[in-house]
């Protein structure tokens, strides 16, 4: 009994540490990825507004129809803006079956951003959808900073506040706040300095979705996994009712 209480939980240490983190609370996604019309307004948000600087080479845009509920036709052109520089210098039209690549070379990238930019392929499953929301909703003004933005979530991030047009600009408004016996400012708002073209609650929901796709982008099969194991779940409560009938048939004239 002691050792399985041991393996459940190292089994949920993982959960622990990624619970824990530096302390500060992530806000709630609530992302749904039954919800094929979020998940189609996410990828237009994917596509315009990270695609310009992130890959996503694990992902092909055919799958952005089969998934999504789009027509091949709607993909073409209505998602696929980026060229394929693969094999031409010039570049030539990017295919509806290639991967979600950018021109981006990696050698630039560092020069401007101090740093390769990443792929988000599957950052979702390495930082959660809770985390990536609250990234995305705690920009602020910082004059500190290159690009002139800072971030609470992720503290001197290189990356600028692309999505600032439709949620605005807003600087942090500070407490301070005794931390083991020393005074320190913490964040506990925002203040809006200029308005976006998105109201709160409207840009709320244009992030909302956009993580929504890239929780879906980083392992598009979940939703056909979870009804398999369903039924492989089944399947077991079935075979468990053959097996101890057939084990108290086997036992019967001993017992």
């Amino acid at each position: 009994m002691k050792k399985i209480i041991t393996v459940c939980v190292l089994l949920l240490a993982p959960l622990t540490v990624l619970a824990s983190g530096d302390g500060m609370h992530n806000l709630s996604a609530e992302i749904d990825l039954n919800n094929k019309a979020s998940l189609q307004r996410g990828a237009k948000m994917f596509v315009n507004y990270c695609l310009s600087c992130h890959s996503a080479a694990a992902m092909r845009y055919n799958r952005l129809s089969s998934d999504l509920g789009l027509t091949p036709s709607q993909v073409e052109k209505n998602l696929i803006f980026t060229a394929d520089f693969s094999k031409e210098d010039l570049g030539e039209p990017t295919k509806i079956g290639s991967q979600m690549k950018v021109a981006l070379r990696p050698g630039d990238a560092k020069t401007m951003f101090g740093t390769a930019v990443p792929d988000l392929s599957v950052v979702s499953r390495a930082r959660g959808a809770d985390w990536l929301y609250t990234y995305l909703m705690t920009f602020y003004l910082d004059d500190s900073r290159p690009s002139g933005v800072n971030n609470q979530r992720f503290p001197n991030v290189g990356m600028p506040h692309v999505l600032w047009e439709l949620e605005g600009l807003k600087k942090p408004v500070y407490e301070t706040h005794q931390i083991e016996g020393h005074d320190h400012k913490v964040i506990v708002g925002f203040e809006t300095v200029v308005p976006g073209k998105l109201s709160k609650v409207e840009y709320a929901d244009a992030v909302r979705d956009l993580v929504n796709y890239m929780a879906y982008m980083g392992e598009p099969a979940q939703l056909v996994r979870y009804s398999v194991g369903l039924g492989v779940m089944f399947f077991l409560f079935i075979l468990f009712i053959v097996a101890y009938a057939l084990k108290k048939e086997y036992w019967k004239d001993i017992h």
